[in-house]
């Protein structure tokens, strides 16, 4: 419903105020109709959706287990004097600890490892060329 007019010459301030009074008086009672139509769209809309009880904030979500893998490393250019058999060494990823274990299986059952932070590395590089291959580059 559009209330909205144009004043002619003939009219006097009285009838202008009078027209104005009126239109004010409908726009307040359309904005009264939506505002009574978009409360009961509301109330409809949380009545259809079923309750559920509020998750308690405090619970976490589920852990990220600690994954395990065995790789290679990769013979750099700062390795060429260590050639030799490539060793197996077992990588560990704990994501919600923040950290990453290299952990290398030596003579006698002793074992050597690394610990990096999550902090310590720069930068992971998977390889285009080699589909299993993963760079990784750490602050140091």
């Amino acid at each position: 419903v559009s209330c909205w007019g144009f004043q002619t010459a003939g009219q006097s301030g009285e009838q202008e105020l009078e027209n104005l009074v009126l239109k004010l008086s409908v726009l307040k009672d359309f904005l009264s109709s939506i505002e009574k139509k978009a409360l009961k769209a509301l109330q409809e809309m949380s009545s259809a959706t079923p309750t559920t009880p509020p998750q308690p904030l405090s619970r976490k979500a589920k852990s990220i287990p600690v994954q395990t893998f065995e790789v290679k490393l990769d013979i750099t250019l700062g390795d060429l004097t260590k050639i030799g058999k490539s060793q197996k060494y077992t990588l560990s990823v704990d994501v919600e600890g923040g950290k990453l274990v290299v952990l290398k299986k030596q003579k006698d059952s002793q074992e050597d490892w690394n610990t990096f932070t999550h902090d310590k590395i720069r930068q992971l590089i998977k390889s285009q060329r080699v589909q299993n291959k993963l760079g990784i580059v750490f602050e140091k």
